[in-house]
């Protein structure tokens, strides 16, 4: 299986006799398709092709600009540059550095790409996570938002967003597979739940009733946590093999070393949780691996010697607690659960009471029935869309990334005038 990752650059020069450099440079303009070494200020006018010219590499009669281009894009390149003379040379890449990075735009990676490049560039070497993050930022904030009637109201509002062409909602159209993402998992939870515009009996509850299981509902959210944290630790530990090969995947508290030192306390937990003592010493033994091979890691990093060490011990001592405040942390979707449901009865229960009385105040029940969920739905979708946020950049995220990687810039033709042909 192909893992989503940035499309494969290749590093180039583009050639061409020395006179004829500059009509060659613009074609390179055109095609749109090259991101020399020396980009050109946008608002320079004439000048961008002679700064770009001034950065070639001369030898007898011809001239090499080198630069970054996309693998898949070489070959029509080559074949626009030749009535003007170029050519396109494949160089190999410089020793340490690190090509830019170019994204697909489509699919469904794409879809949820907003909200990966709000956090870092994602850089040449890894793997994009743009999927996972959206998966599981839906299912966040659906388990927050668990309401079959609100979700499916974000659900409409989400492809209402995606359809906006003009008017003050075009400019948050990227944002409508998140918005319709989250509405699709708070309207399936909200089955779970048995919660339809709050406990109105509409829909039945499949799983459990927040309020009536609160304690229930605190371990499957720091279960939904473990798991997504283990598939981010899984993530990391290609990236840290990607990035720098197996003996850095090996001991980074990001790589194997993280993963194998969480799921050795994660089972250890579970071995005393289940007076399974072959389970918990098992894990006990996965996380003694991990810690020496983090320790290891950590000890070369900072120069070995004595204060290497403590420099060390104090990292994987912190790295400890943060594994533990961390798992957690993804107890905030029980409680923002238990909020959302608890606002939920308090209308219906209000409704029901007001509208027992008859007459005109069925009427008043109505209004309050329906304000009472509109300020309930306002505040649960801002408060659950900013903690599925935190908790995808802050919990996961940290386990993926450890660099920012640098975007990929084509030089077009749209900001080069016509007195440059």
């Amino acid at each position: 299986m192909k893992l989503p990752e940035p499309i494969r650059m290749e590093r180039i020069a583009v050639v061409a006799p020395a006179e004829d450099l500059r009509r060659v440079l613009s074609a390179v303009a055109e095609a749109g398709v090259v991101e020399p070494d020396i980009l050109p200020d946008v608002a320079a006018g004439d000048s961008q092709v002679d700064r770009v010219a001034a950065s070639a590499v001369t030898h007898g009669s011809a001239a090499a600009v080198a630069g970054w281009s996309p693998a898949a894009a070489i070959d029509a390149l080559a074949e626009h540059l030749r009535p003007s003379g170029g050519a396109v040379v494949r160089l190999p890449f410089p020793r340490g550095a690190e090509p830019p990075t170019l994204l697909a735009g489509s699919g469904s990676s794409g879809a949820f790409q907003p909200l990966v490049d709000v956090y870092a560039t994602v850089p040449y070497a890894d793997v994009n996570p743009a999927l996972f993050a959206g998966l599981a930022y839906a299912v966040m904030f659906g388990m927050m938002f668990g309401d079959v009637g609100h979700g499916a109201l974000l659900t409409a509002g989400g492809f209402v967003l995606g359809r906006a062409r003009t008017g003050p909602l075009a400019q948050y159209r990227r944002s409508a597979p998140f918005v319709v993402a989250a509405g699709i998992a708070s309207a399936l939870f909200g089955l779970a739940y048995g919660e339809a515009f709050g406990p109105t009996g509409l829909v039945p509850t499949l799983w459990l009733s927040p309020l009536a299981q609160p304690v229930t509902l605190l371990g499957a959210g720091i279960a939904v946590g473990a798991f997504l944290l283990a598939i981010s630790y899984g993530i990391g530990t290609a990236n840290r093999w990607r990035e720098s090969g197996p003996a850095m995947a090996l001991v980074a508290l990001s790589g194997f070393a993280g993963t194998a030192l969480y799921a050795g306390l994660g089972l250890a937990g579970l071995g005393w949780f289940l007076h399974a003592v072959p389970l918990g010493l098992a894990g006990g033994a996965l996380a003694a691996a991990g810690l020496t091979l983090g320790f290891a890691g950590l000890y070369a990093e900072a120069g070995g010697r004595a204060a290497g060490a403590i420099e060390a011990g104090v990292e994987l001592f912190d790295a400890v607690v943060r594994i533990g405040a961390n798992t957690v942390s993804f107890g905030r979707l029980a409680a923002f659960g238990l909020t959302h449901a608890a606002l939920g009865s308090i209308v219906w229960s209000g409704t029901v009471f007001v509208g027992e009385h008859g007459g005109v105040w069925w009427l008043l029940a109505a209004v309050l029935f329906l304000f009472g969920n509109a300020i309930a739905f306002a505040l649960e979708a801002l408060v659950a869309g900013i903690q599925a946020l935190r908790l995808d950049y802050y919990e996961l995220f940290s386990r993926i990334f450890i660099a920012s990687g640098r975007t990929f810039q084509p030089w077009h033709l749209a900001a080069v005038t016509g007195k440059e042909a």
